[in-house]
């Protein structure tokens, strides 16, 4: 019998993290565990190993592409799949892509997904990163 995935959701807006956990309730049977801010997902990440990560971008304290570089430079994490979440294009009128953070960090995330955020979308990246990801 396959385990329980687990997901860690990093967003600092509590709506999204809601949003988000209502669209992954109807494409899997995932534990769901969330973070508001990018401190407290690199302590949570520790202590649970989460087998992916959707993670936010425009966080304050620490965004999450720095939270992502963090992240990719440990051992303990580098290898979980990150889905990275933003609304920058909304905000500044800027389109980023994954291999725009290859290019810019070393390392791409999983799946880049921009808000606002499509069900579908978010639901067929998860299912994706599980058959492509070995965890």
């Amino acid at each position: 019998m396959e385990s329980k995935k687990t997901i860690l959701v990093v967003d600092d807006e509590p709506d999204a993290i809601k949003f988000v956990e209502a669209v992954l309730s109807n494409v899997g049977d995932y534990t769901v565990i969330s973070s508001s801010d990018g401190p407290d997902c690199l302590q949570r990440v520790q202590e649970e190993t989460p087998d992916l990560i959707i993670l936010d971008i425009m966080m304050p304290e620490m965004d999450g592409f720095k939270v992502f570089y963090e992240l990719r430079n440990k051992a303990s994490t580098k290898d979980i799949p990150i889905i990275m979440l933003t609304g920058v294009a909304d905000k500044v009128g800027i389109r980023f892509f994954k291999k725009d953070m290859k290019d810019y960090m070393g390392s791409e995330p999983a799946e880049y997904i921009e808000k606002p955020l499509d069900p579908a979308k978010l639901q067929d990246a998860v299912q994706w990163v599980f058959e492509t990801y070995p965890v």
